[in-house]
């Protein structure tokens, strides 16, 4: 064996043989650690390694096309965002803060799977059995197909899995394997590489589904080489404000699914419950006689969800104004507040301006826009806009009301919640079809807006 030290970018994974400052894959500064590694010497094992048959191809034509075997994981939001099930053979990384309810939703999903009968091994490298056990009293009785190990040696861990066969495999967390094989020690970048690759081939030789937890860095990534996110055939983000009851997740990647649909939880004491209808929870609380609150709705995939868009437009008592942004994209509220000052002359240079979405949740759907400028509309005119009231449209720089996608299915929720009148692009109104019981309101630019706001409140 032959020790060597290499460099590798902590951002994508990218080795090189001496320490540069700026990355030429992903092109971050001051990115690269140096970590000694071992080269195995050519021989027996080489040898065998160059005389295994090598794969041939094959046509298109001669390959059957199955559709993808799935397990229900037994919570129905977690199969939303999967795209309808877990996938045999797949390989899901699971990230977010920490706190926020990565270990207990997987742990109830492995509690749903044990009265499946279903073969599931628990693997922690965190946590031992005894503090594991601990959790799962909270959430309940668990089924006798739950098998649980505290194990970080990645050698250990994959004779284990190799021995039981499990279906469903977790893994709590990543940065805590390693193997006898790397000398760098455990969460580094060899040893996560090493480890998601040993786990990859696991799960696509023996047709096991691996689900592996991922800690995140200071700026929400999941900490390790960007190659990490890369092997996995599924991402999950579990978001949220720790302190607060909601959770979301959503998928950032998903070989087998959609990346567009989200799952709503709600951390209770006894685990995480579903969110089946998150649009009467977002607007609990609404009251509609205070100024500067609008309801919106916005889509994630295909589940519309109302929000309550709160804003507040003060003097300032700075020289320089503040501009607080919670929930939605704080440059994009400064071009809605220019598009105002200069669309509608609203002088907004000596104010302090703060938007928030009500309930800790964080989107960014450009149809957010039309409920924002209601709201700091409604805030500096001091005028309340009525809670049976719902926007949603994107807003231009020329202050034009642009149409936005599936209107339909927005309107609908509407209904369904009792709104009494719908405030939307004149676009998407000129293209519905179908009677509403909700009073239809096209909105052509912010003037038009405005000027409805200010007589009447958006009644």
């Amino acid at each position: 064996m032959k020790n060597k030290t290499v460099f590798f970018c902590s951002e994508c994974g990218y080795e090189s043989a001496k320490w540069m400052g700026q990355c030429p894959a992903c092109k971050n500064w001051n990115t690269f650690v140096e970590e000694p590694v071992i080269a195995a010497a050519g021989g027996k094992g080489a040898r065998a390694k160059t005389e295994r048959q090598a794969a041939q191809p094959v046509r298109i034509s001669e390959v059957r096309s199955e559709d993808e075997k799935r397990i229900s994981s037994g919570i129905g939001e977690l199969d939303r965002v999967l795209g309808g099930g877990i996938v045999t053979g797949s390989l899901v990384l699971v990230g977010g803060d920490p706190g926020i309810g990565k270990s207990t939703l997987l742990l109830q999903m492995c509690r749903a799977l044990s009265f499946k009968d279903i073969r599931t091994l628990y693997i922690s490298g965190e946590e031992s059995l005894h503090q594991i056990k601990m959790r799962a009293d909270r959430l309940g009785d668990f089924g006798s197909s739950l098998w649980m190990i505290s194990e970080t040696n990645l050698q250990t861990v994959q004779s284990t899995i190799l021995k039981y066969h499990p279906q469903v495999v977790i893994i709590d967390s990543i940065q805590t394997m390693y193997s006898d094989t790397v000398t760098s020690g455990a969460g580094s970048v060899s040893q996560v590489r090493e480890a998601t690759n040993i786990l990859m081939q696991i799960a696509k030789k023996e047709n096991i589904s691996i689900f592996i937890v991922g800690h995140v860095t200071k700026e929400g990534v999941v900490a390790g080489p960007r190659v990490l996110e890369h092997m996995v055939d599924t991402v999950l983000y579990f978001e949220g404000d720790r302190h607060a009851s909601y959770r979301i997740l959503r998928a950032v990647k998903n070989r087998f699914g959609s990346t567009d649909e989200l799952g709503v939880f709600e951390m209770e004491s006894d685990g995480l419950r579903e969110v089946l209808n998150p649009s009467e929870l977002m607007l609990d609380g609404m009251t509609g006689d205070a100024a500067g609150s609008a309801a919106a709705c916005i889509m994630e995939g295909t589940r519309p969800m109302m929000i309550e868009v709160q804003a507040l437009v003060c003097p300032t008592n700075f020289q320089i104004p503040r501009r607080t942004a919670a929930g939605i994209d704080y440059n994009r509220v400064n071009l809605l507040m220019a598009v105002l000052e200069k669309r509608l002359g609203l002088h907004t240079g000596n104010m302090d301006a703060y938007v928030n979405l009500a309930g800790g949740i964080r989107m960014n759907e450009p149809a957010l826009d039309l409920a924002v400028v209601t709201a700091v509309i409604s805030s500096y005119l001091n005028k309340s806009v009525s809670s049976s009231a719902l926007f949603f449209g994107e807003v231009g720089l020329t202050g034009e009301v642009r149409a936005v996608s599936q209107a339909e299915s927005r309107i609908k929720e509407a209904d369904k919640l009792g709104f009494k009148a719908c405030f939307l692009p004149e676009g998407n109104v000129r293209r519905l079809r179908g009677e509403t019981k909700a009073a239809l309101i096209g909105i052509r630019s912010v003037r038009d807006l405005y000027d409805r706001i200010r007589s009447s409140g958006g009644r």
